[in-house]
C-alpha cells in the first residue's frame, strides 16, 4: 500500500487547494512546540473534540508531506468510500466496541502502518477512539501502544503527543491552537520496563500519553463543576463598546458577501440545522460545503460577471466571491462575540 500512496500524484496536486480551504476554516492557527526530526519515525496522539477539522489542522504543519491517519472501520465498509479513504491516506481501525471479530482485523492493517512509517510518512492516532465537544479528555485506548511497540520492534520510534484548543467547537472561523509535546521515546519506554508485563507496559505508556495530552490542553474534568471551570479557565471576553458600530458599518459588506456565498452557506447551515444529529460535525459540514462549491460558484460568477459587466468590475466581483464565506462567518461572529480566550 505504501508503494501506492508514493505514486498518489492527485493527493499531492489537491493538497494546496484542500489546504486553503482548511486554514480559510479558522481565523487564526497558532502552533507551540516542534516535531523530532532525527529519523525515528513518527506517531502522533492528538485529542479529539472537532470531527473532520482535527486531522486537516495536524496537515497545516505539513503542508508538503502526507500523514497517514487511523480511522474508525466502519466507515470503509462500502467499496467506493473505502477507495476514497484510501486516496485520503487513511486506514481502518475497529474499536472494542465493534466486536472481538473487527478488532483481529487491524493485525492486518498494522504492517500496512509499520511500512508507511519506514517509508517516512508519519502516523495519526486520535487514542481516544471517539470526538467529545467538550474541554476534557477520555480514557485512552490501547490502539497506540499496540502500534507504536510493534512498530518499536522494527526502528526507532517515537509518539508525539498533540494538543488541539478550539475558541468555539460549534462556531465557524474561531480561533484554533496547536501544541506538540515532549515526543514520548518508545524504544527507551520498552527498555526501562523491560521486566514488566505487556499489560502493565501499556498502561503504563498509556498514563504517561494522558498525562502529556492533558497538560496540552486547557483540560477540565467532566463533572458537575465543568461548565464553572470552563468559565474561570476559558473565559468569553467581554463584548467591546464598538462591536456593535462595526457590523453596523460594515453591513454592506456582510450583505454582499452574503448574497455571493449565498449557495455555499445556505445548505450548510439548513443540514447543520436539520441534518446533522451530532453537532460536533456542523465546522466540518461547513468547510466541506464550501471545500465542494467554491470552484463551481467560481465558474458561475466569472461566467455571469464577465457577460454583464466590465472587465475590472468583473474581476473585482471574483476576487471578493472568494473572501465572501469568511467574511459571511466573521460578521456573524462580530455580532454574536461568543469565542473563549485560549491560553
Amino acid at each position: 500500500m505504501s508503494k501506492y500512496w508514493g505514486r498518489n500524484r492527485w493527493y499531492y496536486i489537491l493538497r494546496p487547494y484542500v489546504d486553503h480551504i482548511a486554514r480559510s476554516s479558522f481565523a487564526s492557527i497558532e502552533v507551540e512546540g516542534s516535531v523530532p526530526d532525527d529519523g525515528r519515525a513518527v506517531i502522533f496522539a492528538p485529542n479529539h473534540t472537532n470531527t473532520l477539522l482535527d486531522p486537516l489542522v495536524l496537515l497545516q504543519h505539513f503542508p508538503r508531506k502526507a500523514i497517514l491517519f487511523g480511522a474508525r472501520a466502519d466507515i470503509f465498509n462500502k467499496p467506493l468510500a473505502a477507495k476514497l479513504l484510501h486516496f485520503l491516506y487513511m486506514v481502518p481501525l475497529a474499536r472494542e466496541r465493534d466486536g472481538r471479530s473487527s478488532v483481529e482485523k487491524n493485525l492486518e492493517v498494522f504492517p500496512v502502518i509499520i511500512d508507511v512509517l519506514k517509508d517516512g510518512i508519519p502516523f495519526c492516532l486520535f487514542p481516544e477512539g471517539a470526538h467529545k465537544l467538550k474541554h476534557t479528555l477520555r480514557p485512552l485506548r490501547k490502539g497506540t501502544q499496540r502500534i507504536a511497540f510493534e512498530n518499536a520492534a522494527t526502528q526507532p520510534t517515537c509518539v508525539v503527543p498533540v494538543g488541539l484548543e478550539y475558541s468555539d467547537f460549534l462556531t465557524f472561523r474561531g480561533r484554533c491552537k496547536m501544541r506538540f509535546g515532549e515526543p514520548i521515546d518508545v524504544n527507551g519506554f520498552i527498555e526501562a520496563h523491560k521486566d514488566d508485563l505487556k499489560s502493565d507496559q501499556y498502561e503504563a505508556f498509556g498514563d504517561l500519553l494522558w498525562n502529556r495530552m492533558a497538560g496540552l490542553i486547557n483540560y477540565i474534568p467532566e463533572d458537575e463543576n465543568y461548565e464553572k471551570r470552563l468559565d474561570e479557565t476559558m473565559p468569553v471576553p467581554p463584548r467591546p463598546w464598538w462591536r456593535i458600530p462595526l457590523a453596523v458599518i460594515t453591513l454592506p459588506f456582510f450583505v454582499a458577501a452574503a448574497a455571493l456565498s449565498l449557495p455555499m452557506w445556505l445548505p450548510a447551515e439548513l443540514l447543520c440545522r436539520f441534518k446533522i444529529k451530532d453537532k460536533a460535525f456542523s465546522n466540518s459540514v461547513r468547510f466541506l460545503c464550501k471545500l465542494f462549491l467554491t470552484p463551481l460558484l467560481l465558474i458561475l460568477w466569472a461566467v455571469l460577471g464577465f457577460c454583464l459587466l466590465p472587465t475590472l468590475s468583473a474581476a473585482a466581483l471574483l476576487v471578493y466571491f472568494l473572501f465572501s464565506y469568511s467574511i459571511f462567518y466573521d460578521w456573524l461572529n462580530l455580532v454574536l462575540w461568543k469565542h473563549r480566550r485560549l491560553s
